[in-house]
């Protein structure tokens, strides 16, 4: 399964077109010094944004167990979550080939080798079988609201009981993902608010 450019440009798409053009951000998150290769054809190259980190500082992660980042880009949100929590196992995976390589570089630069681990493929593709205990998104709103919808309904069948989904939109956006969460879960918490941006949450009972 290949997810499709709409009318805008976006990122999550296996090949990207543009010339590769590489970055590097530095970053304070969660208290700890953080560096990411970055590159054109993958989501927010310059810095990270806004969203991202909003969902950073607010990500509720279980001490061990297994955690998937999907539509990682370059690793921001899986590499913070695997070097706050050591005993946690966490999945990165996105289906653009170069947010791929990126994340493996800043996995390795960030030496989070020992519990997290870079998978390519369409939202859950390259997890089939695994159930997680915390699923974790800034969703690919450009993509589509297919594809947002599909990646909280497969969150919820990928979850453990009692795990959760955690994602962050802007709120303008923000209806339609948190109604998804609603009809998937059964209800939706809204975790955060700040900067024109909303982390929502919901428990799979």
């Amino acid at each position: 399964m290949r997810a499709r450019a709409g009318r805008h440009d976006h990122y999550y798409v296996r090949r990207p077109s543009s010339p590769l053009r590489l970055g590097l951000i530095r970053a304070r998150l969660r208290d700890r010094y953080f560096e990411f290769l970055t590159a054109s054809g993958v989501f927010s190259k310059r810095k990270i944004d806004l969203g991202t980190r909003l969902l950073i500082e607010v990500m509720d992660l279980p001490e061990e167990g297994l955690a998937l980042d999907v539509g990682c880009g370059y690793g921001a949100i899986g590499i913070v979550a695997a070097a706050i929590r050591p005993k946690l196992k966490v999945i990165l995976t996105d289906v653009n080939e170069r947010a791929i390589w990126l994340a493996k570089k800043n996995v390795e630069r960030n030496l989070v080798g020992s519990n997290a681990e870079v998978r390519q493929g369409f939202l859950y593709e390259a997890v089939e079988g695994l159930q997680f205990d915390v699923v974790l998104s800034n969703p690919p709103i450009a993509a589509g609201m297919k594809v947002v919808e599909a990646l909280i309904r497969g969150a919820h069948e990928r979850l453990k009981p009692g795990g959760s989904l955690q994602i962050v939109v802007r709120s303008k956006l923000s209806t339609r993902p948190k109604a998804f969460m609603e009809n998937s879960f059964g209800h939706v918490e809204i975790v955060a608010r700040k900067s024109g941006y909303r982390v929502f949450r919901s428990f799979k009972e």
